[in-house]
């Protein structure tokens, strides 16, 4: 049996035999060149809790369904401890067949943590986060029908222990940025007549070129005879540098399906997955996402999009912001002409081209190691993650640790359930308009994190509602109640966050050591967002532990608390000129202090 430590950096489930068999895709850390490493868990099987009416007679129906994998087994539901059904089935594909014949039993209340797929439900139960270091134990396999076409340095291995964390810094990947662009004389490039007329490539690999069919006189220029020989090039690039993340801008919605769509025109096979599949769109959220297989795909377009709030999000735009400098730009309805008129226009389309890509690579440079520590703490593919919401992201968060809690978690809602959500709103943290003028001797007052800290110590939660005046906090306005103890399963898992990331501060602040230093920042960067995003998940209309009453309370407590100091402030003679929501400011004068 091999032993192996390696970087988790993907993970998918196929199937052999009927059977469903987890694939985990990393790493090797104990060689020299990173080798890929793809693990094969066979071990693992789909299932679904059901919450009964009677549970002998629930069971009794479930058998006379086929279902001879029922366990008894005892669960938090908000809470309240609860004897329940564990459902095991034999393939994912099983959940959506049997869900409703399930639903329809006469005895079955409610089903719930059927919507979880199948290799989310592996990473969350075996206790293992991607971009983190894994260790594995199995045989090695020469070939598996689940692997088409490895390359020589893949390591096949069918694991026989389940994966185990160890304790990991941040990986050192390999990153490769990509950027094509299109002739495209009648306006917006169409893949059926527009053809790629320059591919650039940029990374941490030694690579800056850009691969044409033009441009052998510049010392940045792979010059190839044909489009068909651009895309060839690009495919065997990456199929050589085997890169662990691939960044592209808008690369979702148009690099790829456009590179897709013209080697399907050319007879280009993109084979560029390390198990030799080929690239492929998945299905994430409303989009489809450009997906190669041990290679995660970052679209730095929707990650920017959720980390900064600008007037627009061109690659131009983003560029300026980060970096204070204006990168270099030629009006994209023109790109055709410069590439025709030859000579110093088209050297500057070839300048373009590779500053482009350059740029894209430094964004993902300065972006990346905050959504790769935020894959680590939620613990869903850093593919998945980039793709997610802020809300969702803390969803799944809170999925890990109900599980790690002992807790079920609540289903999404329904569509009528959805709707009707959407349709209540909560009124928000207090606003003081400003007072016009010129204000001299101005002092700011801010609540540290004030809505998570009000969630922990009034212990707002689905599961501490409560009509017991005298064990309760009660809100503001509402009238509210929520129990003093025990802690609610939101305020714990919100609290620890709050104590990790003031760990990692303190931490940060004793360190001598620059790259520790940066390292410990990103990670508390992290938690400072995830945590941030949790005090609004209340009123999210799609958040599984929804509660308008939580939510209601939460800022109902932050009116009161921010009225109240403005008017303790008052007795000091702190003026307020100007409030919102966590904070206000004010001017000082002296004169008007109670004695």
């Amino acid at each position: 049996m091999e032993t192996r430590n390696m970087v988790l950096l993907d993970i998918d489930y196929v199937t052999q035999d009927s059977k469903p068999v987890i694939r985990l895709f990393g790493k090797d850390k104990g060689s020299n060149d990173n080798n890929t490493i793809i693990a094969l868990d066979k071990t693992f099987e789909p299932y679904i809790y059901v919450i009964p009416y009677d549970i002998g007679l629930c069971q009794h129906e479930l058998e006379n369904l086929g279902l001879d994998k029922i366990e008894r087994i005892q669960k938090k539901d908000l809470g309240q401890n609860r004897e329940i059904l564990k459902v095991t089935l034999k393939h994912p594909q099983d959940v959506p067949e049997l869900r409703d014949d399930i639903w329809n039993l006469s005895q079955v209340k409610e089903i719930r943590e059927h919507d979880i797929p199948f290799y989310r439900r592996y990473l969350i139960d075996k206790g293992i986060f991607p971009m983190s270091q894994i260790k594995i134990e199995g045989n090695i396999i020469e070939s598996s029908p689940c692997v088409f076409s490895a390359s020589e340095n893949t390591l096949l291995l069918e694991i026989e222990k389940p994966p185990q964390k160890l304790e990991s810094d941040f990986p050192e990947l390999k990153i490769l940025s990509f950027d094509i662009e299109v002739r495209n004389p009648d306006g917006m490039p169409n893949a059926e007549k527009d053809e790629i007329i320059m591919v650039g490539i940029s990374g941490n690999m030694g690579l800056d070129k850009v691969i044409s069919t033009k441009g052998q006189h510049l010392d940045f220029v792979e010059k190839v005879n044909t489009e068909k020989k651009i895309l060839e090039k690009f495919a065997e690039i990456v199929k050589n540098y085997q890169p662990d993340v691939i960044v592209g801008y808008n690369s979702d919605n148009f690099d790829f399906p456009y590179i897709k769509d013209r080697a399907k025109l050319l007879g280009v096979k993109l084979d560029l997955g390390v198990d030799g599949s080929e690239l492929k769109f998945l299905r994430r959220g409303f989009a489809n996402s450009a997906s190669i297989k041990g290679i995660i795909h970052v679209d730095l377009y929707l990650v920017m999009r959720r980390y900064m709030h600008l007037d627009r999000y061109t690659l131009e735009r983003v560029y300026q912001e980060l970096f204070g400098e204006e990168k270099f730009d030629l009006p994209g309805d023109k790109l055709w002409q410069y590439w025709d008129a030859g000579g110093e226009s088209l050297e500057q389309l070839f300048r373009y081209s590779l500053d482009d890509v350059q740029a894209t690579y430094k964004i993902g440079e300065k972006i990346l190691p905050l959504n790769l520590e935020l894959s680590r703490i939620v613990g869903q593919p850093f593919f998945d993650l980039t793709r997610m919401t802020t809300g969702q992201q803390a969803e799944w968060f809170f999925m890990r640790k109900s599980h790690e809690y002992g807790e079920i978690a609540p289903n999404k809602p329904s569509h009528l359930q959805h709707s009707q959500r959407r349709g209540k709103s909560v009124e928000g943290g207090y606003v003081k308009e400003p007072e016009k003028g010129l204000h001299e001797n101005i002092v700011q007052f801010d609540f540290r994190s004030l809505y998570p800290s009000i969630i922990i110590s009034k212990n707002i939660s689905p599961d501490t509602i409560t009509l017991d005046e005298e064990n309760s906090y009660i809100a503001p306005e509402s009238g509210y109640k929520f129990l003093k103890e025990p802690p609610g399963f939101i305020p714990s898992v919100i609290g620890q966050v709050l104590d990790e990331r003031s760990r990692l501060k303190r931490k940060m602040q004793k360190s001598e050591d620059p790259m520790e230093k940066k390292i410990l920042n990103v990670q508390q960067e992290a938690l400072k967002r995830l945590a941030n995003t949790m005090y609004g998940v209340y009123g999210y209309s799609r958040f599984r532990w929804y509660s308008i009453e939580c939510a209601e309370a939460i800022t109902a407590w932050g009116r009161d608390y921010i009225k109240k100091t403005m008017e303790k402030a008052k007795k000091f003679g702190f003026h307020s000129i100007y409030a919102d929501t966590d904070g206000f400011y004010a001017t000082y004068h002296p004169e008007e202090k109670e004695k």
